[in-house]
């Protein structure tokens, strides 16, 4: 019996590795083929734009795949800055993010 194909929407070898050695780890019996896509970055929760981008990639790949999207909320931020991570760090740095919080 041939094994079913999921993408991960992924350009990051690491990142298919890591999800590869899970999913076997686990017994689950398929084939893992990565593919590097540029998404639109959405505005939204965190859980939006997460299922936002896997459905936008599924699209894209016309089938089943699965998507990885980073998010960090701080409480004493009210959940900021979620799924905007990386835009913080680029614009205020790690130095810059730490002195938002309070001490």
């Amino acid at each position: 019996m041939a094994r079913e194909v999921l993408t991960f929407v992924t350009g990051n070898a690491n990142k298919l590795r890591e999800v590869e050695e899970i999913l076997a780890a686990g017994g689950v019996p398929l084939i893992i083929q990565s593919r590097s896509i540029d998404l639109p970055e959405i505005q939204g929760t965190a859980v939006e734009v997460s299922k936002e981008k896997c459905r936008r990639a599924a699209e894209i790949v016309g089938g089943p795949c699965i998507t990885e999207d980073t998010s960090l909320g701080f409480v004493a931020l009210n959940g900021l800055p979620g799924p905007y991570i990386k835009w913080f760090l680029r614009e205020v740095g790690t130095e810059g993010k730490s002195t938002q919080l309070p001490r």
